[in-house]
């Protein structure tokens, strides 16, 4: 592939505009893994050494998520702490199926989640309200809410596109949040999830540390762009870009 040999600094450039490119994606709903691994794919890297890369080369892009956001993340606090081992367990499994097991059952299944995930988000607001005489601490949606978190964490720690959708369709039922507070929440449990498997890649090795450096900054970058953009527009037009990311990831990955 022409791309495949470019020369060193044009790698590096398309490296860091996918890198703010993915940074933007994920501060307003995520997806952004599925920029950047094809680009690294595209760029003649492995399959398995360009998805471990693009897990760490993400991480950066969930800071200006939470700074943008850190008003209402205090009010949540408790929330975040209890909701971490089901994070750091998940995306722990998930980065131990990626290395150890087959990759072709797990990666026909990845359309199929992503796609639930934007059906769910999208259908949230009707089935909330038939849960409302439910209480949200009541017993059933609490184990739902870490249920669902820790099944997010596994495909978050094996592939991760679209894991923002994911998170916000769990938490849009699982919790009685506005929007703009379960955003905020979505890039703290984003975070933790690409934390902990970023760390165990690490340790593994096999990193395309070239490419790793260049979206390191270029994440960083977007994210604080895209959530910048985020906080300025209205919750109704947020859903609804965020129903087009899933749609638009779903069949992206169904074509794949």
């Amino acid at each position: 592939m022409f791309v495949a040999v470019l020369p060193f600094l044009w790698r590096q450039l398309i490296y860091l505009l996918s890198g703010i490119g993915a940074g933007i994606a994920n501060g307003v709903a995520g997806g952004g893994t599925f920029i950047t691994f094809p680009t690294l794919l595209a760029l003649g890297i492995p399959a398995l050494q360009a998805n471990v890369s693009t897990s760490v080369g993400v991480l950066p892009s969930y800071f200006g998520g939470i700074r943008g956001f850190r008003h209402q993340l205090r009010e949540h606090r408790t929330i975040v702490r209890a909701l971490i081992p089901s994070c750091v367990l998940g995306a722990a499994l998930g980065s131990f199926l990626l290395l150890t097991g087959s990759p072709s059952i797990f990666r026909t299944v990845i359309p199929w989640l992503v796609g639930a995930g934007t059906l769910l988000f999208a259908l949230a607001p009707r089935i909330t309200r038939r849960l409302s005489h439910l209480d949200h601490t009541h017993p059933r949606r609490r184990w739902s809410l870490h249920a669902g978190i820790f099944i997010v964490s596994i495909y978050g720690g094996y592939f991760g596109a679209g894991l923002g959708i994911l998170l916000l369709a769990v938490m849009a039922i699982g919790l009685p949040y506005e929007l703009t507070d379960l955003q905020g929440l979505r890039n703290v449990l984003s975070l933790i999830i690409n934390a902990c498997a970023a760390a165990i890649f690490i340790v593994r090795g096999n990193l395309a540390l070239d490419a790793v450096y260049m979206l390191l900054v270029g994440t960083l970058i977007g994210g604080v762009l895209g959530t910048m953009l985020i906080i300025r527009i209205s919750p109704k037009a947020v859903r609804w870009l965020v129903i087009a990311t899933g749609v638009v990831t779903t069949i992206r990955l169904f074509w794949k």
